[in-house]
Formats: C-alpha cells, structure tokens, sequence
C-alpha cells in the first residue's frame, strides 16, 4: 500500500516504515503528525478525491535539518556588480508509521414510503360521454351533391380591325432665300497680288 500526501507545497509518494524528507514542520522531534493525502492505492483498490481525504497517513518527525548549500549569485553587466551567496533551506525529516483508508461511508437507505395505489391500480371510474363527444361520435348525414353548373359558351373572337393606310407625307416647303443670304454664302475672288520688282533688275541700265 502506498499513498501519494501533500507537505509544504510540494507532493510525494509514501509507504509505510519509509522516511520522507519535506519543508520543515512546526513539530518537535518525536511527535506525531497526520499528512492529508490525495491517493491511497492498495493493490487494485485506488481511491481518490473526497473517499481519499478520509484516508489517515500518520507520521513520526525524527529529525530537523538543512538541506544541502545553493548558490545565488548576482551580477550586473558593465556596472562591477557582483554578489555570492549561500542559502541552506530548512527541512524535517518523517517516518511513516501507518497509511488507514477510511470506510467507504455509504449513504442511508430512505424509508419506504407508505405505497400509494397508482393509477394504474385505481379503478377506473365509468366515465360519462360529454354532449360534445356525443355529437362527434353520431354519424353526420351525408350532404346533398349541389348539380355542376352548365359549362360557359366559348365567346366568340371579334375580327381583328383593318389597319388604315398610312397619309402619304408632304413635301417640305422649300426655304426663301434672301440676297443677303446669297451675298452671305458667295464668297469673292481673293485679289492677286502684283510681286514687288527685285532691286538689281530696276538699277541694271537697259540695252
């Protein structure tokens, strides 16, 4: 049997006649101390959770110690900041003496409550027909078929309307043309211009 207990923060497993090292204790040496426990398996009986915590681990405290030196060392880059340390931690050591898994508490039965006949038991009172339903269980009378009507004559097409011929279209008036409007729109003959003499033929004498 063994049993997995919770000290100090930290989780570990014991067996019974086994020395467990945890956080110190606040007990003298020699006294007896009670560890809660998570799990207590023996062999293929685990328990766990709330049928766990009624498990009793009871342990004997030897002995208080300091665990072994660690190093803490600081530095601080390009400041010439450095510090050693050394830092002992405070432990106690256990013997554990007996790992009890409590009692399974099983829950109480409930009274049998005085046996009430149900319904299906009780007899079933005559049940009387209500009007309504009697009048949905008569038969209804079959209702008289009314006669179709006499189908509609098919209305006769009317002839489509002949188109009428289109009015043969006029023929537009012709504009007046006014003689201003003639002067406007001719246009005169640009004047030709004479090329000036050159100077060497007006001084050259004459033969």
């Amino acid at each position: 049997m063994y049993a997995i207990v919770k000290s100090g923060g930290k989780q570990l497993i014991v067996e019974k006649g086994s020395v467990a090292v945890v956080e110190k204790v606040d007990a003298p040496v020699g006294e007896t101390v009670n560890l809660p426990a998570l799990l207590v398996a023996d062999g293929d009986n685990v328990v766990t959770g709330a049928a766990a915590a009624d498990a009793t681990v009871t342990a004997t405290v030897v002995e208080h110690f300091l665990g072994a030196k660690q190093m803490v060392f600081k530095f601080k880059k390009r400041k010439g900041y450095k510090r050693t340390k050394g830092h002992r931690q405070p432990q106690t050591a256990l013997l554990i003496t007996d790992i009890v898994l409590g009692a399974v508490k099983k829950a109480a039965p409930k009274k049998a409550a005085a046996e009430k006949p149900t319904a299906a038991e009780k007899p079933a009172a005559a049940e009387k027909p209500t009007p309504a339903v009697e009048e949905a269980a008569a038969p209804k009378p079959a209702a008289e078929k009314k006669p179709a009507a006499a189908p509609k004559p098919a209305a006769e097409k009317k002839p489509a309307a002949e188109k009428k011929p289109a009015a043969p279209k006029k023929p537009a008036a012709p504009k007046a043309e006014t003689a201003a409007g003639d002067a406007a729109t001719t246009k005169k003959p640009a004047a030709r211009k004479t090329a000036a003499p050159k100077a060497d033929e007006a001084e050259a004498p004459k033969e």
